[in-house]
């Protein structure tokens, strides 16, 4: 049950990065790596960075986000799958 909500923590900084990363954007300030980004929505934080996405309309219109984070979130759900699987 703990991993739960390290998972759910962890999403939170993601949408968290995300928000911080639109702000930043809008001020002309020091940005996260796109790539950054995106390896955080693979480290189980898809659901974090998807939400940010929308609500912060941030990356939406980036092909590579449009493709990525939701391949992201498949990988996520399926690592959670397997992990129930395993792990019982």
């Amino acid at each position: 049950m703990r991993e739960f909500y390290a998972v759910i923590l962890w999403n939170v900084v993601v949408f968290a990065i995300y928000g911080l990363d639109k702000y930043k954007a809008k001020t002309n300030q020091w940005r996260v790596k796109e790539s950054q980004l995106i390896t955080y929505a693979f480290l189980m934080g898809a659901v974090g960075a998807m939400a940010g996405m929308f609500v912060f309309r941030h990356k939406t219109k980036k092909p590579l986000f449009r493709v990525m984070i939701p391949v992201a979130l498949l990988c996520n759900i399926a690592m959670l799958w397997y992990a129930e699987k395993l792990l019982g």
